[in-house]
């Protein structure tokens, strides 16, 4: 498990912000699991979201993009892609990331990476954030997507 040496954080106030979280609907326990710790994050912090959901991680990056174009101030992505026996895998792993990066650049938005690219299920499991998770990649990628977009703000003054 990657945890070690992440940053401890606290809630911050971020207000005034709008940030869409944008989920796929492949593997619904880990994906849960992923929604419900940003839901947390974002709750804590006093910005308005709203969920919206794609079939899977593949059109992240087309919905990131349309709503950070109708005004979002961030997106947070969230997805799991697991392992199988074909290159199928590299593929979406590969468009789901560049794509996202690509609408983060194109936009200057943030968009928080939730995105879980696993050899099994036990391992969604173990970063979802669920009870006896070791990690919560939701709640990191939504406290990521906040903290950029205000930081995004305070630069650009």
């Amino acid at each position: 498990m990657s945890g070690h040496g992440a940053p401890q954080t606290v809630p911050i106030d971020a207000t005034g912000l709008r940030v869409v979280v944008i989920a796929g609907l492949w593997h619904d326990v880990i994906t849960d699991g992923l929604i419900a710790g940003a839901e947390r994050v974002l709750a804590a912090s006093g910005a308005e979201w709203s969920l919206e959901r794609v079939p899977g991680s593949f059109e992240l990056p087309v919905a990131a993009k349309a709503a950070l174009d109708a005004g979002a101030d961030a997106v947070v992505a969230l997805g799991v892609i697991i392992r199988g026996g074909t290159p199928h895998f590299e593929f979406v792993s590969s468009a789901a990331t560049d794509g996202l990066t690509r609408v983060a650049l194109d936009t200057g938005k943030p968009v928080g990476f939730g995105v879980l690219t696993l050899d099994d299920e036990q391992q969604g499991i173990d970063r979802a954030g669920l009870p006896g998770s070791k990690e919560d990649k939701g709640a990191e990628a939504a406290d990521a997507a906040l903290r950029t977009a205000l930081l995004l703000q305070r630069l650009r003054g």
